[in-house]
């Protein structure tokens, strides 16, 4: 069962090998999933010397990737943000599987998705709310999740995809409630409500 409650990463840096020679993007890349975890820990008092030591680079070669340390908080922010992991886990679904379990399936990685975000937020702030002002738009995979039973829904699958995001935040977030409520349930009053006796889907 997911719990929000999760281990903060291990104290200490652990120094990585040597990174050797990468292209422009991939340099880049690498020096922002070293910092994750860091700014995880630290917030916005990480230090430079620690992310390179993480990323086995030299400190000055962060900064001919990114003029400032902020430039490099708000790529790390920006990539965290990012869906395209999440849609690939939504996509990676078994279309096979009854549709409660897709949904419970979907609602797994739907809540990890908050539990990640929150502690990022958690970790920098006002800083990161000024990245979050975006509309919420329905997850395609998830929408074609229920396209594959649009005859049994009641709403536009469009409209079920934002609903169950809607509700799984609701039921996940720290600041909503005590205890994120599991998957297997979330998908189920979802799909049958909270009344005795129900369609079964």
């Amino acid at each position: 069962m997911l719990r929000w409650r999760v281990v903060s990463p291990p104290t200490g840096v652990k120094q990585a090998p040597r990174a050797s020679a990468l292209p422009p993007d991939e340099r880049r890349a690498m020096i922002i999933a070293a910092t994750l975890p860091l700014l995880l820990e630290h917030g916005e008092m990480v230090r430079t010397r620690d992310i390179a030591l993480a990323a086995g680079i030299a400190e000055g070669t962060i900064f001919r990737v990114f003029p400032t340390k902020d430039h490099l908080i708000t790529a790390v922010i920006e990539a965290a943000l990012d869906t395209t992991d999440l849609e690939r886990s939504l996509a990676a679904i078994d279309p096979l599987l009854p549709l409660q379990e897709r949904v419970a399936a979907a609602v797994s990685v739907l809540q990890q998705r908050v539990v990640d975000v929150w502690r990022l937020a958690s970790s920098v702030g006002i800083r990161f709310a000024e990245h979050v002002r975006r509309p919420t738009v329905a997850s395609e995979p998830l929408v074609c999740l229920f396209e594959t039973e649009r005859a049994s829904l009641a709403i536009p699958a469009s409209t079920a995809a934002r609903t169950l995001q809607a509700f799984t935040l609701a039921v996940t977030h720290p600041l909503l409630t005590e205890e994120p409520m599991p998957a297997a349930e979330v998908a189920h009053q979802f799909l049958h409500g909270v009344l005795v006796g129900a369609n079964q889907c």
